[in-house]
């Protein structure tokens, strides 16, 4: 759907929580008529802003270009929706198609029904006019398309993305429950780290939240590391429009540390595997040391972790964990900004420490909250006191 000076409204998906943070890297990317909706940003933009999100944003799950809207009640008026679309502007007969449904109506209750509905509209209208028809491929698909109802009003768009962008494409392996790098890359950014100060993740498992610092640090576009994207298949793709934009210089200097540890030489010997495939291992100080050994340096700096939730450890030893990590702020973290994820208020109670700032994420469907204790210098930690 065109605007009148030819760009196109697109619209970013993301995490709830995540939003705000979207709209500013739409801003920074030069995105025009930006709002914030629920677990989306709309933005208006041309076909290179379409290949620089795909690139660029590290908080967006998937960028979708509408082409069509209409209302729908029933199924029969869904199918004559889908059929106003004249789909040999976008595909042919000998190529293939997935479909992803998102469904929010009383009158449409299943999103696998929508779809079958949609591939019939489709293919019924490519069989009609030339006896043959595209095949569904949900794999790696000639064009992705995504159908969102919402009451009776059905948008349909085409997926510029294909797989999540949350894949960037640099994990190699992964701990158990790793944390997803579009959430990794949002608490970085919702913390509003200046990329001078140091950078420390005690607790790093797989090395999500370093790799997603020194990109940010260093300015490295998150999407580098991917093999493709869907837009690359569209019809109107323009090769040479995407190579200046992908060898596109955007590198910058830090001059601050990059540092993480992690108990588990397991998880250790995972982190170091995925910095070593994103290109960062000069750029990332990793070691096997538990937090209650982790001296972080003495100038102020930035900690951000995810300990963990007690899929494995019993009540009392989470207790225990949350309260080591409380002692460990106060005494060897002073001058520094530390953020922590968890959905347990349990789990903060334990720490002891008063937040100066919570945040409400959805780490996949847990409700989490992400808090910020500024460890000040001297005397001044004794304003924190147990809860």
């Amino acid at each position: 759907m065109k605007t009148d000076s030819g760009k196109f409204r697109l619209i970013a998906k993301t995490f709830q929580g995540l939003e705000e943070v979207l709209f500013h890297e739409l801003e920074q990317l030069g995105a025009e008529e930006i709002r914030i909706l629920k677990r989306a940003v709309s933005f208006v933009g041309d076909k290179s802003l379409i290949y620089k999100a795909n690139l660029h944003l590290r908080t967006a799950t998937r960028v979708l270009k509408p082409i069509h809207k209409f209302n729908a009640k029933d199924t029969d008026e869904l199918y004559k929706g889908i059929q106003e679309i004249d789909w040999s502007e976008y595909i042919t007969h000998r190529e293939t198609i997935a479909i992803d449904s998102t469904v929010s109506s009383e009158d449409f209750k299943h999103s696998k029904f929508v779809t079958y509905r949609v591939k019939d509209a489709i293919v019924d209208q490519f069989f009609d006019k030339i006896g043959d028809r595209p095949n569904v491929r949900v794999v790696n698909p000639t064009l992705r398309i995504n159908i969102h109802i919402d009451k009776n009003t059905c948008t349909v768009s085409l997926d510029s993305s294909g797989e999540s962008l949350h894949k960037r494409g640099y994990r190699v392996a992964e701990t158990a429950a790793p944390l997803n790098e579009v959430m990794a890359a949002g608490m970085i950014l919702l913390s509003d780290w200046d990329k001078k100060m140091n950078f420390i993740d005690p607790m790093c498992g797989s090395g999500t939240l370093l790799i997603e610092a020194a990109l940010i640090a260093y300015n490295i576009p998150p999407g580098l590391y991917r093999k493709e994207f869907a837009f690359q298949k569209w019809k109107e793709y323009d090769e040479d429009m995407w190579e200046d934009i992908y060898n596109e210089e955007t590198e910058v200097e830090f001059e601050g540390k990059i540092m993480g540890s992690d108990i588990s030489d397991k998880a250790v010997e995972i982190a170091e595997a995925n910095i070593r495939n994103a290109g960062l291992r000069r750029k990332i100080d990793l070691k096997i040391t538990p937090f209650q050994q982790f001296v972080p340096p003495i100038e102020k700096g930035l900690m951000i972790t995810n300990p963990p939730y007690g899929e494995r450890l019993k009540i009392k030893d989470l207790e225990g964990l949350y309260s080591m990590i409380g002692e460990r702020l106060k005494h060897n973290f002073a001058g520094y900004d530390a953020w922590i994820l968890s959905y347990s208020e349990e789990c903060f109670h334990s720490i002891g420490l008063r937040p100066s700032r919570k945040i409400t994420l959805f780490n996949g469907p847990l409700e989490c909250k992400f808090q910020k204790y500024s460890m000040f210098d001297g005397k001044k930690n004794e304003r924190y006191k147990k809860e």
